[in-house]
């Protein structure tokens, strides 16, 4: 089997078992899903989704969350990993999108990035969720499943965006979500099921795989 029909037989396969993969975060608008992808860095979605209903509702907006205190916040999500930074980042980036974006969340890689909090991993999160564009984020999940299934050897996640990025060209939000889905349930850190995996032919090792 060729380099090329190893790719497409793995992107068939994940394409046809999550056609339909969303993220697991709860939100109803990209305010709020910026921020529960801000909060998810290093943190269960499952956790996310327990704090951010009390924080919506104290802060519904962009312009009522940039005037914050910030012990409230750090109240409302000290359950959440790395909460102190967070709670900064998150009233730095409202108060960034009042004052260079008038009010209005940017919709583009770029520009996102430049927001307190928000690297290119989030920043595409981001815009594959809300807009199903082509792009490859790379948390943990995927480095460690694409790893696994020999489709990159890079040390960084970026890097490993990119390799993803290049081998399958299209259908990358999909993709996407369907290998952080793959690698929550199926092909875990720790013993994963290898019995149920639908790709455990192309399997190349079991070991951990993290960036550095």
């Amino acid at each position: 089997m060729t380099k090329k029909q190893k790719i497409d037989k793995i992107k068939k396969s994940f394409l046809q078992h999550y056609q339909d993969a969303k993220t697991e975060l709860k939100y109803r608008n990209i305010y709020e899903l910026l921020i529960a992808v801000m909060l998810s860095a290093q943190c269960t979605d499952k956790r996310v989704n327990i704090v951010t209903p009390a924080l919506f509702a104290k802060y519904p907006s962009v312009d009522i969350l940039a005037k914050a205190d910030i012990d409230e916040v750090k109240e409302l999500i000290k359950s959440v990993s790395f909460f102190n930074n967070k709670a900064q980042n998150l009233i730095k980036m409202a108060n960034q999108v009042m004052n260079n974006f008038a009010g209005n969340i940017p919709t583009t890689q770029e520009e996102l990035k430049t927001l307190s909090g928000v690297g290119q991993k989030t920043a595409n999160v981001v815009l594959i969720e809300y807009f199903e564009a082509n792009y490859m984020a790379v948390d943990t999940h995927v480095f460690r499943t694409s790893h696994r299934l020999g489709l990159s050897d890079a040390k960084t996640a970026i890097r490993t965006e990119e390799e993803l990025t290049k081998l399958f060209k299209t259908d990358l939000s999909t993709l996407h979500q369907a290998f952080v889905l793959f690698g929550r349930y199926i092909c875990k850190a720790l013993k994963p099921d290898c019995n149920i995996c639908f790709v455990k032919d192309f399997c190349i090792s079991k070991n951990n795989f993290k960036p550095v």
